[in-house]
């Protein structure tokens, strides 16, 4: 039986390095072979949750959280969004297997020792107090627990550190307490975080004293470059984030092994090897077969005389000679981060991919995973929306089921959420996919200019363009839904008082 894995990572519209981990876990995973499919999925990127199961085929998924603790986002968000039933979900002849959270998995303790030996080369571990540092929330009282496993392990494990602390950002105890905390005279700050997002690369050296507020992304800034930092009359090293750690991959696989022991499932997935999985839809077929190459979103794509694949910018087909060659599936997320002002893409599929560069790629299998990076689940959504079995998600529903801080989302009109559609999903500024929801299953929207809308199934065959649909909307559009709601409660409030 075919068996895929899906990577769950949390994702931003702000920083580009927060998915890079998760994909990063999941290109060796990848390159393992130990899977038929491997991809990944965001609660604040693309693809999202909704999107991801459009993505595989195979009959036994298994999805491992890319998260630290079993909090809020593991026991509610990505359950509720992923639609699970529990441990086990069964769909028809599909077996989805719900993994627990990287971060309680007990081998992060060697993983934690090898970050501090490394960011401490030869500081002896008994002058050193090593602090663990996490969020903290009052959203799920499990969202330390994490943590505080960790710290118990390490301190009583005999690994000779002078001190083993936890802090937290928004909890006591508070990490910007630090020198009070511990009384050796080095300390390694390891922040048990999945990537190097705001809260490690900004929030925390900032808590730390370490630095100003820096506004530049972790791959553009030094904070984790210049230990020892001499802070407090202490030697102060800071390190960068537990889950950017290249041996998490393995950590994801020890999550598998081990809910295959809990259920009774067999231990060892077969090597990869392609079988029913490599069967194309016949319109996707078509259109890898078409003499003059086909089109998706702003990318072009070509077949070469032995096989191989070239894809550039629609718009660079006169400067083949200019471009910048990439050789493999995976840089096609580095074409796709940032726009030609070096601006970060949070939308995959807005109207302003980079150009200047020429994709080249082995075989089919490599084009379909670029494209896959390219413009997230675009192919499956396609397939799927062709087969009628795409379920295209309301917006009333979308809005109805948000939890936390976007729970108000549903607090808008009708007028005001036929325009905020018309305004986030513009085509010529902000997404080119066609929408393929509706308002309410009875109300349409009626906003949607003609470039909005799905074309005809087969249109495929005359303009050799393979479109990019919507199926749900965005995390742009609840966050705009959001600030119309507070907008809407905040002149309301200010209506009362004046009455």
């Amino acid at each position: 039986m075919s068996t895929a894995i899906i990577l769950v990572g949390h994702g931003s519209t702000l920083n580009p390095d927060s998915s890079t981990p998760t994909h990063q876990h999941a290109d060796e995973i990848r390159r393992r072979g130990v899977f038929d499919e491997v991809v990944c999925c965001f609660w604040k990127e693309e693809p999202s949750m909704r999107e991801v199961f459009y993505m595989v085929k195979s009959k036994e998924i298994f999805v491992v959280p890319n998260f630290i603790s079993e909090g809020y986002f593991c026991q509610e968000v990505i359950p509720r969004e992923l639609r699970l039933e529990g441990p086990i979900t069964k769909r028809g002849d599909t077996s989805i297997y719900y993994c627990d959270p990287v971060g309680v998995h007990p081998s992060m303790t060697k993983l934690l020792l090898k970050r501090a030996d490394e960011v401490a080369p030869g500081v002896p571990r008994d002058q050193t107090a090593l602090i663990i540092v996490g969020h903290g929330t009052s959203l799920n009282e499990n969202s330390t627990k994490a943590i505080k496993d960790q710290v118990a392990l390490i301190r009583e494990g005999g690994h000779g550190f002078a001190e083993v602390l936890d802090a937290y950002m928004e909890e006591a105890p508070f990490v910007a307490k630090w020198h009070e905390m511990s009384t050796a005279p080095n300390v390694v700050v390891v922040p048990f975080f999945i990537a190097d997002g705001l809260h490690s690369y900004q929030d925390i050296p900032v808590l730390l004293g370490i630095t100003n507020e820096p506004t530049a992304a972790a791959s553009q800034n030094d904070v984790f470059w210049h230990n020892p930092h001499d802070l407090q009359g202490r030697k102060l090293y800071y390190s960068s984030a537990i889950g950017t750690e290249a041996l998490m991959a393995d950590v994801v696989l020890d999550q598998v092994r081990d809910f295959k022991a809990r259920h009774g499932l067999t231990q060892e997935p077969s090597v990869s090897s392609g079988g029913s999985l490599t069967k194309h839809s016949d319109a996707l077929e078509f259109l890898l077969s078409r003499k003059d190459g086909f089109r998706i979103g702003q990318v072009q794509v070509n077949r070469n005389d032995d096989g191989s694949w070239h894809c550039h910018h629609v718009d660079d087909a006169e400067n083949r000679g200019g471009l910048q060659a990439f050789k493999a599936p995976e840089e096609a997320r580095t074409i796709a981060t940032y726009d030609d002002a070096g601006n970060f893409r949070a939308v995959r599929t807005a109207p302003n991919l980079r150009h200047g560069w020429v994709l080249e790629l082995s075989n089919t299998s490599e084009l379909l995973l670029a494209l896959d990076f390219l413009y997230p689940a675009a192919v499956g959504l396609w397939e799927h929306w062709l087969a009628g079995t795409l379920q295209p998600v309301p917006l009333r529903e979308t809005l109805g089921r948000q939890t936390g801080m976007y729970r108000f989302a549903k607090n808008i009109t009708d007028e005001q959420a036929q325009q905020m559609v018309a305004e986030v999903c513009d085509p010529a500024t902000k997404c080119l996919r066609a929408i393929t929801w509706s308002l309410t299953p009875e109300q349409p929207l009626t906003s949607l200019p003609p470039a909005k809308l799905p074309p005809a199934r087969d249109a495929y065959q005359q303009t050799g363009v393979l479109p990019l649909l919507c199926v749900e909307a965005c995390t742009q559009a609840v966050s705009a839904a959001r600030e119309l709601a507070r907008a809407n409660h905040a002149a309301k409030t200010a209506d009362t008082a004046a009455h």
